[in-house]
């Protein structure tokens, strides 16, 4: 009788766990999911954190709410997030390059794995470009002028240390110019410099500026990769044009999450984000903001990360600009 007893009482333990188990499935989310933005309202990096937390209900069946913490070249937006309860609820979008080089130009409060990566969105299509207006036709044109008026040159980023910075720096000292780079919150504001002729030249990406280059007000001078695309068309790339360092800094944009949030929570998103990527909305949203789309699991960005800082790092000794990490 004590036997059976006990074979009754495991039975309904291994009933009770069974049915537990769905139900701690649905424990995550309970409640809106916050991805928090580096950049200002406007930018590509903004247009595109809007446009997964638009998809992301009907994958995750809660909101998805996007707050914008700019500055530091993504270093407040990463802090918060690492300062937040590892629950699933607070994300961060942030480039491979603020993990390759940015954190190592600054004195930050916590470690670059207090982040763990997600899912990589988008690859960007970084370019130097000026007014529609001005007297420069081609990158030579631009080089011309800076040689001839040393100093003179002023082109907006937007950070120190992050790809679009260090990549503009990168081709103007190979192609011996001395120029006056000027960092900015965000690419929206980079081009109303532009458009203003506050500064000369603009160096981010192409999404931002894309309506004004159709429209003849902005003119794409070179890309900053090692490959030319068919959106913007005939746009010489930094490779074949002798700038191969330029080249090799490729940036890529994806979520990131608390390094202790749990592995169950972790796949949750990623299987979530994957379906987002493959919605024809997601896809034509990509492409109106005239990036590529690219997703990549965690070990895709760890890989790049790793790649891009044996790049990076070395540049930013040279250049002064190395603080640690």
């Amino acid at each position: 009788m004590r036997g059976k007893m006990s074979v009754l009482i495991l039975a309904m333990v291994l009933a009770a766990n069974s049915f537990m188990q769905p139900a701690a499935g649905k424990e995550y989310p309970t409640k809106p999911i916050e991805i928090v933005c580096p950049y200002t309202p406007g930018s590509s990096v903004d247009i595109l954190a809007r446009l997964i937390a638009d998809l992301s209900p009907k994958y995750l069946n809660q909101p998805m709410v996007v707050t914008n913490k700019p500055g530091a070249g993504g270093s407040i937006a990463a802090a918060d997030t690492i300062s937040s309860k590892p629950d699933g609820y607070k994300l961060v979008i942030l480039s491979n390059a603020f993990f390759e080089t940015t954190i190592r130009t600054q004195k930050v409060p916590f470690e670059q794995d207090d982040l763990a990566p997600l899912a990589n969105f988008i690859e960007y299509k970084n370019v130097m470009a000026v007014k529609g207006d001005s007297p420069w036709k081609t990158f030579n044109d631009l080089l011309d002028y800076a040689k001839k008026n040393p100093g003179k040159l002023r082109w907006a980023h937007s950070g120190r240390g992050i790809t679009t910075h260090l990549g503009g720096l990168l081709i103007f000292r190979k192609a011996g110019v001395e120029t006056i780079d000027l960092p900015f919150r965000g690419s929206p504001e980079q081009l109303a410099a532009v458009l203003g002729g506050h500064v000369d030249a603009y160096c981010g990406p192409y999404g931002t500026a894309k309506d004004h280059v159709k429209a003849g007000k902005v003119r794409c001078l070179i890309l900053l990769s090692e490959k030319r695309y068919s959106d913007p068309p005939d746009v010489p790339c930094a490779l074949e044009l002798g700038f191969p360092e330029a080249a090799n800094l490729r940036t890529y944009f994806g979520l990131y999450v608390h390094k202790n949030t749990p592995e169950t929570i972790r796949k949750t998103l990623i299987d979530a984000f994957k379906k987002v990527y493959e919605e024809p909305e997601f896809k034509k949203g990509i492409e109106k903001l005239g990036e590529e789309p690219r997703f990549e699991g965690p070990e895709f960005i760890k890989e790049t990360i790793r790649k891009g800082a044996e790049i990076g790092v070395p540049i930013l000794k040279e250049l002064g600009l190395y603080v640690g990490k």
